[in-house]
């Protein structure tokens, strides 16, 4: 197969392909590392005891830090060499993935899940971007796109599988001493099968737009946390508006700069507004859907870590499955249509989900899932492509940049949006705690007010993962009314060394 994939480059056929295994890596644990923490939260929580606002910021801190700095990462990579910042990023996810194991705080835990956000917003776009250089082939290029989103989105599935198996064998932190083997061997091979790329003549990178882009995500979703967490109040409405306007001066910014942090043009190119809106979407609506169907299985209908696991295999499978075979899907139906079909298909398997009840439905939460599973993978393995196919291969670094911010705050969106309006819908059913576990904690043999607080819980995972639908239905029919693609852009010889 690799043989006649990537013909073009016939002098090192293999060696590409093996790099592609390399790379496959830190895109595994950065996925991984999304969701793997579904499952770990209730025990986490006993041994940690963080607050509600605590348990938020770890789940959440890590993708956000993330989303705020993959697109400074990307513009990096394109400067200093995207070998360079892919091992460097690794040393950090690393040591930080260290400090999370043996975190003996809550506080603790949460600054290394932001080192690890630093680490893990260089290994996504310079990994991506590395595909271009090895696989200069437009249909190997292709194949090894749709491996890499594969990998992307089988990871933010398989993690609280993965996550189940450690938990119901070693204690909460083995969920994070497991990347350190695996980013060993990214930094043994990476130099020996990964080629050195950057473009030459590049100007400085504008600090000002870092700090600006940074400064504009994190007050808004602040904000947004904190109005569904303890409801508004005069000061997070001030945090929210300050994000907005330091937001607006970074976009205001990009359009006067010869080189800019976030090129603005991208979003004129024919679908490259339908793959990021598609991504963003996409992914807020799986993030709230795992992570609240994961504390269904286990604080609903008292399922072990390794138990509800299982249950999410199929999902799993079947996201890696047509993550694989989505570039030939676009291919054959044409980008904008399996757009559509991919995200209708998520949206209806979000919908399933309103078969899950307190006493009964698992068939209904695994039929969801595997339906979801499919527009997912496709959805995503699309957005890679038109990602990287958008830009000349020197500016591929920034461009994924884009598309990897897109997932990163969709995931987070998802969390603080999702997963506090289902919060808020638990606790308007009742007298109970900020969270179900607390709840079920504190009611003791009070049998009636455990059943209450269940029942009270499924209504507000409905009501999230509906709205997830409506989001991705509506994002399925903007797609539908977009303007046609317009040729490609034409691609100029990159700049490599070996």
């Amino acid at each position: 197969m690799t043989s006649t994939l990537a013909r073009p480059d016939a002098k090192t056929p293999r060696r590409a392909w093996a790099g592609l295994a390399v790379l496959l890596l830190p895109v595994l644990l950065v996925s991984m590392d999304m969701s793997v923490l579904y499952l770990a939260m209730p025990t986490l929580t006993q041994s940690l005891d963080p607050s509600a606002t605590q348990q938020l910021w770890i789940l959440d801190i890590y993708g956000f830090m993330i989303a705020g700095l993959l697109i400074t990462m990307g513009n990096v990579g394109d400067r200093i060499g995207r070998r360079n910042i892919l091992l460097a990023g690794a040393t950090v996810f690393g040591i930080a993935s260290v400090l999370a194991a043996f975190a003996p705080s809550a506080g603790v835990l949460i600054a290394a899940r932001a080192l690890m956000g630093v680490g893990g917003a260089t290994l996504l776009p310079s990994s991506l971007a590395l595909i271009s250089t090895l696989f200069p082939d437009t249909r190997a290029r292709a194949t090894a796109i749709g491996v890499w989103t594969a990998f992307f989105a089988g990871g933010s599935a398989v993690g609280p599988i993965i996550g189940g198996v450690l938990l119901h064998h070693f204690w909460w932190g083995s969920v994070f001493l497991i990347n350190t083997p695996v980013l060993l061997v990214l930094l043994v091979f990476g130099p020996l099968l990964l080629p050195e790329h950057r473009e030459a003549g590049r100007g400085p990178l504008d600090w000002a737009s870092v700090l600006l882009s940074i400064g504009g995500i994190l007050p808004i979703v602040y904000a947004i946390k904190h109005c569904a967490a303890e409801g508004i109040d005069l000061p997070s409405i001030g945090i929210g508006i300050l994000g907005v306007l330091l937001l607006t001066a970074f976009i205001r910014r990009q359009r006067h700069l010869a080189e800019p942090l976030l090129d603005l043009s991208l979003f004129r190119r024919g679908l490259f507004s339908v793959a990021i809106g598609s991504s963003t979407v996409g992914m807020l609506s799986l993030a709230g859907m795992s992570y609240l169907t994961s504390m269904y299985l286990q604080s609903v209908t008292g399922r072990d870590a390794l138990q509800s696991a299982l249950l999410g295999i199929p999902g799993a499978v079947v996201v890696f499955v047509f993550s694989m075979s989505g570039a030939r899907i676009g291919r054959a139906l044409g980008t904008k249509t399996t757009f559509v079909l991919a995200l209708s298909t998520a949206a209806l398997g979000n919908l399933m989900l309103l078969g899950v009840g307190v006493d009964g439905g698992i068939g209904w939460y695994i039929a969801g899932s595997v339906v979801a599973g499919a527009g997912f993978g496709i959805a995503f393995t699309l957005v890679s492509e038109v990602a990287v196919s958008s830009v000349p291969p020197e500016r591929a670094g920034s461009a994924v940049g884009i598309s990897e911010t897109s997932f990163e705050l969709g995931n987070g969106l998802g969390l603080a949006l999702l997963g506090s309006l289902a919060a808020l819908v638990f606790r308007s059913g009742g007298d109970f705690g900020p969270t179900l576990g607390e709840t079920l904690a504190e009611a003791g043999g009070n049998t009636a007010q455990i059943d209450s607080a269940r029942e009270s819980f499924v209504t507000g995972m409905h009501v999230a993962t509906t709205t997830g639908a409506v989001l991705l239905a509506t994002m399925a029919a903007i797609a539908f009314f977009s303007g046609r693609k317009p040729a490609s852009t034409p691609q100029r010889p990159e700049t490599a060394t070996a």
